[in-house]
């Protein structure tokens, strides 16, 4: 069963056995809900936060761009299109790489790519890339990566995570909120209260990324199929 917000507030407030009205429980219902979908977002590499957005460019003779923070949780795909038209991928490296190899005198197309350090001179500014050859024209360029979801709130009644992981999303909560009740210490009510969530919350993480991986067709044998330990070895 899918969740909205007075859904899963409600839930939480039975589970935890404390009125929603609550005070203290309205204080800490903004973080719980930050921590579940944090940890959740941090756990899964979900396909559907893969996003592309191409409103970068790269100048002639600078062998550097920059991506704003926001815009990316990690960056998996640069690509440029080329004089021709045509895109051209980047192969991911190490900055050591790119330094060594090309320095900044030698231009070309780019070829490589490594992430280089936060911005220079702006204080969480965004990500700084390094590309290799050093670029000879200015060239557009297509970035793929991943985003957060938007978070669940009274202004968001349902978001991804609500909708199609409500089970891990209850127990991710139920984790932090028993902590903050303290049931994490041995001469506290139940102190095997928090350590049940978080065995649940494991079991759960398990299937969810066995689902993730079919979906981006990285199953048994790069397929979208469900594992199989009779199916597993290749067909020759």
């Amino acid at each position: 069963m899918s969740l909205t917000y007075l859904s899963y507030v409600d839930q939480i407030s039975t589970l935890a056995v404390v009125p929603s009205t609550d005070p203290y429980f309205q204080i800490i219902l903004p973080e719980m809900i930050e921590y579940a979908e944090l940890r959740i977002q941090r756990d899964l590499d979900f396909l559907a936060t893969q996003v592309a957005n191409n409103t970068y460019t790269i100048s002639q003779l600078s062998n550097t761009f920059n991506i704003p923070f926001d815009d990316f949780v990690t960056v998996q795909t640069i690509q440029f299109i080329d004089l021709s038209g045509d895109t051209v991928n980047l192969i991911p490296t190490s900055k050591e790489y790119i330094q060594n190899i090309y320095g900044f005198n030698t231009f070309g197309p780019p070829k490589y790519f490594a992430m280089y350090g936060q911005t220079t001179g702006q204080t969480l500014g965004g990500y700084s890339i390094l590309v290799g050859p050093t670029p000879d024209s200015t060239y557009s360029l297509v970035v793929t990566g991943t985003q957060r979801f938007p978070s669940l709130s009274a202004d968001n009644s349902s978001t991804y995570i609500s909708l199609y992981f409500p089970d891990m999303f209850i127990m991710a909560s139920m984790i932090y909120i028993t902590a903050y009740q303290r049931n994490f210490g041995k001469v506290n009510d139940d102190p095997q209260m928090a350590v049940t969530y978080e065995s649940q919350y494991q079991t759960l993480l398990k299937s969810a990324l066995t689902e993730e991986y079919r979906k981006k067709f990285e199953g048994p044998a790069w397929t979208s199929r469900s594992p199989s330990p009779i199916a597993t070895p290749p067909r020759s």
